[in-house]
């Protein structure tokens, strides 16, 4: 028999799971996140191995959703030196690149920047001619000062062919396997927020690499050598890990859409909102069609406006270890703050001194963990009225979630779910599961691998059928590179957009297949 091996690295815990080739959990476990990460994932690797008594050799995937990548970029470390190459001259040179940025990941980037000639216009024609011996003579200036290069062309969502080109130069100037990111296989509409997101894809080269090398180090450590691996899109969706290295900001976002999916795979239900209770925050997602519904707007990331691929999450600094406090006016506060993966070293119940929302579960009766009996002078009155807060502050961002005033069904999942009430205001029916604490993991493991293209068309100058085949065909193109079996493609979402302000029926196409791993 075959086995699949999914692990989900968190801020408290990093959960790992078996499932057999049915898709049924063989063996589930939670274990502390580490400060290193990769300790963390073999611990959890070897717990469930060992548990479930399979030969390693019997696992045919393995799929890892990590945090890496978000963490990198909101404290600023282990990124690479990015050289960022626009093509839009003389037209862009009012607004530079990193506008708006805050200094300290300026400063981790270098900044460094040129404008060169070329970029197009919403109807296809050139900006100013693009020359090639100008990025030439720009490589050979910057030789040796980068680790990473983004090249980002203006509307080259219409006109790539510049974007490759530079690439080609910059292969052919620094090494064939020297990474470079494009703009249009990354962002969408919108210069400057293409231009961000291409720019923080770069910088994440040397973190994606130390992540997707650990991973398989750990594999190889515990036995399993002939298992394929996969990362986690933040799409709910699996990429290789090849293609991961191309797109690490793929994975940002990641660690609440495998909930979501495992969630859904859990509860058997495809459409509802999905409540996932970790150690630190509380991250509310919404399931259209058994998917992540996706955020219509741009979203931030670490403080950078950015336009590419991102679920619809609101997450909220409420967990099993949010800390609990009580001010002289008698003002209850959770959260944000958390004793996070230190919870059995210093919640009550664990012997600790920090009151957390777990202690407060405990004393009423909802959990079973610790020792009840070091919660036991704790009046009962505060911890209902802890309970309320916690209520309240559930309520409210779900009504944030909510898209009418009818009452919804909700998914409750993750290792904190624990310290939520049995009935919330607004939520028809809640839905749980024993293996609900490891949704993310299963979430992982259960994924499809997608293909995701948008480009915009004229549909004066292409039928509108051969435009909707065309980015079709690119969609199926990417998902196969992204490790899907071309036999089991098939085609889940079509989006039209129409652009009031360029002429000619000008229509923004986005195309989504999915596909079932290779």
């Amino acid at each position: 028999m075959n086995y699949r091996l999914g692990i989900d690295v968190g801020g408290t815990n990093t959960d790992a799971v078996i499932l057999d080739d049915q898709l049924n959990v063989i063996e589930s476990t939670k274990a502390h996140t580490t400060e290193d990460i990769e300790t963390g994932i073999y611990n959890a690797m070897k717990i469930v191995i060992d548990r479930s008594g399979i030969n390693p050799n019997n696992i045919t995937h393995a799929m890892l959703g990590t945090t890496q990548c978000t963490n990198a970029i909101v404290e600023r470390k282990n990124l690479a030196k990015v050289g960022v190459i626009r093509l839009g001259y003389p037209a862009t040179v009012s607004i530079s690149p990193y506008t708006s940025w805050l200094s300290s990941m300026i400063n981790a980037l270098s900044g460094k920047f040129d404008i060169l000639h070329g970029g197009a216009e919403y109807n296809g024609a050139p900006i100013s001619e693009f020359d090639p011996q100008e990025v030439k003579r720009l490589l050979d200036k910057w030789q040796g000062q980068f680790e990473s290069i983004a090249v980002i062309g203006v509307f080259s969502s219409i006109k790539p062919e510049q974007e490759q080109q530079v690439a080609d130069l910059v292969k052919k100037a620094y090494g064939k396997d020297f990474p470079v990111s494009l703009s249009a296989t990354i962002g969408s509409i919108g210069l400057i927020e293409r231009e961000n997101a291409t720019i923080l894809n770069a910088a994440l080269h040397k973190v994606i690499e130390r992540t997707t090398d650990g991973f398989s180090k750990s594999l190889i450590h515990e036995g399993v050598t002939s298992a394929k691996t996969y990362l986690c899109q933040n799409d709910g969706t699996l990429m290789s890990v090849d293609f991961a290295r191309n797109y690490p900001i793929l994975t940002i976002g990641s660690g609440p859409t495998n909930s979501i999916r495992g969630a859904s795979y859990l509860a058997q239900i495809k459409n509802a909102i999905v409540l996932d209770i970790g150690g630190t925050t509380a991250d509310l997602g919404v399931l259209t069609n058994g998917f992540p519904r996706e955020s219509s707007i741009a979203v931030d990331v670490g403080g950078i406006r950015t336009n590419f691929r991102m679920p619809d999450i609101i997450s909220i600094g409420l967990g099993g270890g949010s800390i609990v406090t009580k001010d002289d006016e008698g003002q209850i506060s959770v959260g944000p703050e958390s004793v996070g993966y230190k919870i059995e070293e210093k919640a009550l119940v664990f012997g600790g001194n920090t009151l957390t929302t777990t202690d407060i579960a405990v004393r009423l009766g909802k959990a079973d963990v610790g020792d009840p009996r070091k919660v036991a002078d704790l009046s009962l009155e505060f911890a209902k009225k802890v309970e309320e807060k916690i209520q309240s502050m559930l309520e409210s961002a779900i009504d944030q979630m909510k898209t009418s005033s009818e009452d919804i069904d909700l998914i409750l999942v993750g290792g904190g779910s624990i310290i939520a009430p049995e009935r919330l205001q607004g939520v028809h029916k809640i839905t749980q599961n024993p293996q609900g604490p490891v949704a993310n993991a299963i979430g992982a493991s259960i994924a499809q691998v997608s293909g995701d293209f948008e480009k915009i068309y004229s549909y004066e100058q292409i039928k509108r059928e051969q435009a909707l085949k065309d980015a079709q065909e690119h969609a199926k193109h990417q998902a196969i590179a992204a490790g899907a079996a071309q036999d089991t493609l098939e085609l889940v979402d079509v989006n039209e957009t129409p652009l009031a302000y360029a002429p000619g029926e000008t229509t923004k196409v986005r195309v989504k297949v999915v596909g079932e791993l290779n």
